[in-house]
């Protein structure tokens, strides 16, 4: 059974930083593509990052480009994201997914706001 637990969110000031980790587990982690999602209230669920089993990375988005680094430990299995800078607007329920699966974890909040 596929299961994805999102952790590390919480409330930061502007400009602060936060490092989101995503436990994975019921699956072949290290031979599959990792993603992260937001979905900022009241907007759709959004793709962030997205990195490849190898460590190839792909951003999603100006809004993130420079701040936020996706990363993954394959001995451990979990997926990271570490986000600097952050900004009001990066408020959101972030998600981690596997691509492969059609399974989500119950996200963990982030809120920027002085």
């Amino acid at each position: 059974q596929v299961q994805l637990v999102e952790s590390g969110g919480g409330l930061v000031q502007p400009g602060g930083s936060l490092r989101l980790s995503c436990a994975a587990s019921g699956f072949i982690f290290r031979n599959q593509n990792m993603r992260w999602y937001r979905q900022s209230p009241g907007k759709e669920r959004a793709l962030v990052e997205v990195i490849l089993s190898a460590g190839r990375v792909t951003e999603y988005g100006d809004s993130v480009k420079g701040r936020f680094t996706i990363s993954r430990d394959n001995y451990k299995n979990i997926l990271y994201l570490q986000m600097n800078n952050l900004k009001p607007e990066d408020t959101a329920v972030y998600y981690c997914n596997c691509p492969r699966y059609s399974s989500w974890g119950q996200g963990t909040q982030v809120t920027v706001s002085w």
